[in-house]
């Protein structure tokens, strides 16, 4: 017999407990173990070299920081059953089950629309088959169809242990200090009231912390000019390929990134696709852009260049959009400089925008001591909130250095 209730040594929360047999099954699935080989940031660590870390290790801290949740909440007298503690342990370990090759940056050109929460629940439902409906209440939590809201909100909202975990340990392994968000202190506040998660008054300035800590890690780390550039690259390298493979050209790759790349309608997965899918990792893009720095095609063997060789465009960050007239004489020299006449691919104006804190969707509650709820920014003692619910976007422009 195995000892499934094992304790994992994670370098951000300490050891982390397996307190349920499922789990361990769980976390042992192909489809979890593919995880190892997802980077939970993307290219990040072309950036700040530290961010080598996986979505594997994300999902078991968001897994302990669950069990930290919920165990809170039992101690101020919220009843949760075992079900239900296993049940949302379960749904925010798969999570991210659905994730495509680096992370974001990749599954919308993959399979045309399919987001990664659509894939993750898809999953979910196929392990659910195999784990004869052990993981059906996980799914319902997953998904908000659960009766008591806040398992969901535990799980998504805009102050969920997922997010919890990622800004801790993406601050801890980038370095970038302003992230390292103190997760003991939020969860210690949290509370429930009339089944929806709130905040104990008391901890408003935590979270005012936590806030701000997420719009410094999105402008400093995830939104960081040459961030955006790699992720960018991503997308138009896999759209060049798929555009060159229309034509009839032939491109070495994985035989499961092959079938992607010639594929081109999913109105639903099949089988197949889903079989391809969750063997596809970083991996398979890896070593296919090695292929194609030596592809004839310019484009192409350009833009691989930039990423394997970490020799990026040049980038100019502004708070407003460029003057068409300026990108168009970028487009001009480049067209010049490479003697070709498609110069506009390799010329990209990129976006981001950043709401640091929604107050229409999903707001965050405080519990005041005389049991009244309150949203955050409505508090007399708030210092931030106020001004964190403008949105704010930056435009990047880049263009090769060679011009």
């Amino acid at each position: 017999m195995t000892n499934k209730l094992k304790i994992i040594n994670d370098p951000v929360h300490g050891f982390i407990k397996i307190p349920f047999e499922i789990i361990f099954d769980v976390i042992e699935h192909p489809y979890f173990q593919r995880l190892r080989r997802i980077s939970q940031t993307g290219l990040l660590n072309l950036i700040f070299p530290g961010a080598t870390h996986t979505r594997f290790h994300h999902a078991l801290g968001a897994m302990h920081l669950m069990f930290t949740a919920l165990e809170t909440l039992k101690l101020k007298g919220i009843e949760i059953s075992k079900d239900e503690e296993k049940s949302a342990l379960l749904a925010i370990l798969l999570h991210d089950i659905g994730h495509g090759p680096f992370s974001h940056a990749l599954e919308n050109m993959l399979m045309d629309d399919w987001h990664h929460e659509k894939l993750s629940l898809l999953l979910m439902n196929k392990m659910n088959a195999e784990f004869s409906g052990e993981l059906s209440m996980a799914i319902e939590m997953f998904q908000g169809k659960y009766h008591r809201k806040f398992f969901n909100q535990l799980i998504s909202s805009q102050l969920d242990v997922d997010r919890l975990d990622y800004l801790k340990r993406d601050s801890f392994y980038t370095g970038v200090s302003e992230g390292n968000v103190n997760t003991q202190r939020i969860i210690s506040m949290m509370n429930v009231s009339e089944d929806e998660l709130v905040i104990d008054a008391k901890g408003i300035y935590s979270i005012e912390n936590f806030l701000t800590a997420r719009m410094f890690m999105y402008w400093q780390v995830y939104y960081h000019k040459t961030s955006v550039l790699a992720e960018h690259l991503l997308i138009k390298i896999l759209e060049r390929a798929k555009f060159l493979i229309s034509e009839g050209k032939d491109l070495p790759a994985s035989e499961n990134l092959q079938y992607f790349l010639h594929k081109n309608h999913f109105e639903s997965a099949t089988q197949e696709d889903i079989q391809r899918f969750t063997e596809l990792d970083d991996n398979d893009l890896i070593q296919a852009m090695k292929f194609w720095t030596k592809n004839e095609d310019l484009i192409l063997s350009y833009l691989c260049t930039c990423v394997i060789r970490r020799e990026f465009p040049k980038t100019i960050i502004s708070s407003r959009p460029f003057d068409p007239e300026f990108i168009k004489e970028k487009i001009d020299l480049t067209n010049r400089k490479f003697n070709i006449t498609n110069g506009a691919k390799l010329v990209d104006e990129i976006s981001r925008s950043l709401l640091p804190y929604n107050r229409e969707i999903q707001p965050i509650y405080l519990l005041q001591k005389n049991g009244e709820k309150i949203t955050l920014e409505n508090s007399e003692n708030q210092i931030l909130s106020s001004y964190i619910n403008q949105l704010n976007t930056k435009y990047i422009l880049s263009f090769p250095r060679e011009i």
